[in-house]
């Protein structure tokens, strides 16, 4: 076990490396020049070469990535082009919230997945079974930015219940686990839910009706096993791929709600991204996509190290 967990940190080094080069490419071949959003209309040629001296886009890009990947291995990630804030406090500011959003939807979304999976998969090919599976596809379906609008409209403008925009009270960004930050957060948490709610729900239906149908359950009921027994061994069998969905709707949650922040207008890790990408601020834009990118490589490998302690039948080559 011990040797399979340092493979799989091992393994973590050049896909890292690979996640920079891409956020590092991909920000680089994108149209259009970055510094005119700040550059005065009149700055002369010498003006616009200082600036660009300023943030090394006058060097080659090699030379760019090897600067830029030394100082983020230092926690450095440069300044934001369009407020000179450090992009790394920017960044660590969006994550807290994102995180907080995140680990919400999951407390919405996860266990409503395998509840709802259990029953379809228990009640194979009928009623129930239908109508949740419609209910998951339908959550799967929808565009998460339209439901999004909709849950404002009928529960903010029509009804009132609950906010409609941002984090806190008074446009505040601090969190608090207080009654009138959880009317804030609740609409996007839900809107972030549905998604995950809707793969967890049919993988697991599609887990639990294929292992009830397999001969050691009818040996095991045939046993006298009672029907809490049987449902331990069709858990033991199911978690393991669940954990491995459960791990990649977990980098959907951190890196997939760039529109629901946008429509909410909570300030995450979405909603900073959306503003570099338009204010086209690289050092922000780049910094953003990374500590994303690196959050989904590391739910990956915390999900592959706790597969084989939940189920140790499986076995790493």
């Amino acid at each position: 076990m011990l040797a399979y967990m340092i493979r799989r940190l091992l393994y973590v080094i050049p896909v890292a490396f690979g996640v920079s080069v891409i956020c590092f490419m991909l920000v680089h071949i994108a149209p259009g020049d970055p510094l005119t959003a700040v550059m005065p209309i009149d700055a002369t040629a010498e003006q616009q070469a200082a600036m660009r001296a300023e943030y090394g886009f006058d060097r080659p890009l090699p030379v760019q990535f090897g600067i830029w990947l030394g100082n983020a291995l230092q926690g450095d990630l440069g300044s934001s082009i369009a407020t000179g804030r450090p992009v790394a406090a920017e960044v660590r500011r969006a994550v807290g919230n994102t995180l907080i959003l995140a680990f919400t939807a999951s407390l919405i979304g996860f266990p409503l997945g395998i509840f709802f999976g259990f029953v379809a998969g228990t009640f194979k090919d009928t009623l129930i079974d239908r109508a949740v599976t419609a209910l998951a596809i339908t959550g799967v379906s929808v565009p998460n930015y339209w439901l999004g609008i909709v849950l404002v409209a009928v529960f903010s403008v029509t009804l009132g219940w609950l906010p409609s925009t941002g984090a806190g009270p008074g446009g505040s960004t601090a969190w608090a686990w207080d009654i009138e930050h959880l009317r804030f957060i609740l609409l996007p948490a839900i809107t972030l839910a549905v998604v995950p709610m809707g793969i967890v729900t049919r993988t697991v239906r599609a887990l639990v009706g294929d292992i009830l149908s397999q001969d050691f359950v009818s040996a095991l009921e045939a046993k006298g096993l009672s029907g809490t027994g049987v449902l331990r061994h069709v858990i033991r069998n199911v978690t393991p791929t669940t954990l491995s969905v459960v791990g990649l709707q977990l980098g959907y949650l951190l890196g997939g709600s760039i529109l629901i922040e946008t429509v909410f207008n909570w300030p995450g890790t979405g909603f900073l991204l959306s503003n570099a990408i338009f204010q086209r601020d690289l050092p922000l834009l780049q910094g953003t996509i990374l500590v994303l990118a690196l959050f989904f490589v590391f739910a990956n490998l915390l999900v592959d190290l706790a597969q084989p302690l939940v189920d140790p039948r499986i076995k790493r080559g």
